[in-house]
């Protein structure tokens, strides 16, 4: 299966709901909330779909990286559960990165459930590391948060840049 990714729009919000209210049931972020970031100018959130159904999403994640930023934050990630562990997490992830390093990124940060032993895999997998826990960070059911980072290596060359030599 090709799975296709794009720029999430706000008319996307309701299937970015549908999947983010099936993925964390427990600690899923409000309507508003997702809203908020896919507003923000200093967020960037993919949405993935089979190029056979567009209207229907089954991935999304979100980076934030303030303008100037050398920071970049992967705000939150998630694949439909039927569909994961077949690389669309990896995908996104991916793409995530490749536009924290265009936007000037020197690192790229995020927190993942300390019980959540496949994303932290893929993440390890990345290039990720371990750098701290923020114990009790999910609520309400107390589990720790493992703060990851990933160094970005700087883009080559400029897209704003001419060599009229």
């Amino acid at each position: 299966m090709t799975w296709q990714f794009r720029k999430a729009m706000l008319d996307d919000l309701d299937g970015i709901m549908r999947i983010e209210n099936a993925t964390f049931p427990e600690d899923a972020w409000s309507e508003a909330t997702m809203r908020s970031e896919l507003e923000s100018r200093n967020s960037y959130y993919l949405v993935g779909f089979d190029p056979t159904a567009p209207d229907h999403l089954v991935a999304y994640a979100g980076l934030s990286l303030a303008k100037g930023a050398t920071q970049a934050d992967i705000q939150t990630i998630a694949v439909e559960a039927s569909l994961q562990g077949k690389g669309i997490g990896g995908s996104l992830i991916r793409q995530l990165i490749s536009e924290a390093r265009v936007r000037g990124a020197a690192e790229v940060f995020l927190e993942v459930r300390a019980d959540n032993e496949p994303a932290i895999g893929l993440y390890r997998n990345l290039g990720f590391e371990a750098i701290a826990t923020r114990r009790g960070y999910y609520q309400p059911a107390g589990i720790d948060a493992i703060v990851m980072r990933l160094e970005v290596a700087a883009p080559k060359g400029s897209f704003t840049e001419w060599d009229r030599s």
